[in-house]
């Protein structure tokens, strides 16, 4: 009997899931291991019984957190999908700010006054990972995701493998691909710091890593020092300088700090 999979969605723009959907013929290698119980994004069919929960989107509110702890009950195994689930995505960034001055800036409320606090959608907004209220699995990093990673992500569980996640930076990918090195041309790159396996998308388009996928779990430091003293920056300052994908690692790093 095939393992079930259903697919959720939070705080996100569903890009990830779009990418499964974008799989094309690999989608048949998949559909041959499991079946699919609930996919908004490309079925109607929903099923709260399921093996595999597969989730993209950070958790906003107490009502998403809710929702996550019951699908973390019915899921014997549950995947966070993406940067935003893995990571908190470019929402976590609001969290520098208080609910009611984010909820004036974006909404355009000239008067604090006039914010309705007791809307049961914008309560209490912060944005987290995943992991910081239920326990994940696994991950599939990434602002999309790779759809093929994906694939052979889901193929490895399910044969009995070990999910091959990279854990190598970017830098790596660049060399293999004979890049220009984007410190050499005046950007500033997370490279050095960010995980490998996008093939190095964007610096071979020329454009800054802003290490969607988050960071290596053992930088090679020596060698990162040498090529950020080359260009004039140290390591922490390229971390505080791209933010966009990383707040998650700054605000654990503020919160240690704070309990030392």
């Amino acid at each position: 009997m095939k393992p079930k999979v259903a697919f959720f969605d939070f705080a996100s723009c569903e890009g990830c899931e779009l990418q499964i959907a974008n799989l094309e013929e690999v989608i048949i290698d998949v559909i041959k291991l499991v079946d699919v119980v609930s996919f908004r994004e490309v079925m109607k069919e929903h099923s709260d019984d399921y093996d595999i929960a597969i989730v993209e989107g950070s958790i906003t509110r107490p009502m998403d957190e809710e929702r996550l702890k019951k699908i973390r009950n019915k899921a014997k195994i549950l995947i966070a999908l993406g940067a935003c689930a893995h990571l908190g995505g470019v929402q976590k960034l609001g969290n520098q700010w208080t609910s009611k001055e984010n909820k004036q800036i974006v909404y355009g409320i000239a008067n604090p006054k006039d914010i309705d606090d007791n809307n049961p959608f914008f309560e209490k907004p912060k944005q987290r990972a995943l992991d910081e209220i239920v326990k994940v699995d696994y991950v599939i990093p990434g602002c999309p995701i790779n759809k093929n990673e994906f694939a052979r992500v889901l193929i490895a569980l399910l044969t009995g493998k070990k999910p091959p996640i990279p854990d190598y930076p970017v830098c790596v990918e660049c060399k293999k691909k004979e890049n220009v090195c984007l410190f050499t041309v005046g950007k500033v790159c997370m490279g050095p710091v960010a995980r490998g396996g996008c093939d190095a998308i964007c610096p071979t388009y020329g454009n800054e890593c802003e290490a969607c996928r988050g960071y290596v779990s053992y930088p090679h430091e020596k060698a990162q020092t040498d090529v950020l003293e080359k260009y004039g920056l140290t390591l922490e300052e390229i971390m505080n300088r791209k933010t966009m994908f990383t707040y998650r690692y700054i605000e654990a790093k503020k919160e240690g700090e704070k309990n030392e």
